[in-house]
């Protein structure tokens, strides 16, 4: 059974609402995914827009989220260190946690990337998008994508 990665706030390929950006109440979208596979022992999420001007800009990266976990509610905390044991990473800001669209002009793609993981990550709070990807490497069991728009 293959990883799926879905939000009731918006589906695949579709706009993601004004809420979840800057240009409103600026809060995480609720995710949920299916059953990961066996041997999962935690959870990664990076959500970036490949789309900006200056190179991808991430907007939110959350590690160590518990492999029994099948959801992300509403408004995460933007805590570096989350109540069961999850991560944030840095987002493009400079800032732990959820950064919503906030694209300069025109229509921007934003990728939702979960990963399944073998083995819960040494790594610390506020990591980079680049040291997650790299201590992931070797350790992806599964991998899921949803994809929102969002225009200004």
């Amino acid at each position: 059974m293959p990883l799926v990665l879905t939000s009731t706030a918006f589906k695949q390929g579709e706009s993601i609402p004004e809420r979840y950006s800057c240009d409103g109440e600026d809060v995480s979208p609720a995710l949920k995914w299916t059953e990961p596979p066996a041997g999962t022992q935690s959870l990664a999420l990076i959500l970036d827009d490949p789309d900006a001007p200056g190179g991808t800009w991430v907007h939110w990266v959350l590690f160590n989220i518990p492999a029994a976990a099948r959801v992300l509610p509403e408004g995460v905390s933007d805590a570096a260190e989350q109540s069961d044991g999850g991560r944030h990473g840095e987002n493009s800001w400079g800032q732990p946690g959820y950064g919503g669209p906030c694209p300069p002009g025109g229509t921007h793609h934003y990728f939702f990337k979960l990963y399944a993981l073998d083995q819960v990550l040494e790594l610390a709070a506020l990591a980079s998008k680049a040291e997650l990807e790299a201590a992931m490497q070797g350790h992806i069991l599964a991998q899921a994508e949803l994809m929102g728009t969002y225009s200004r």
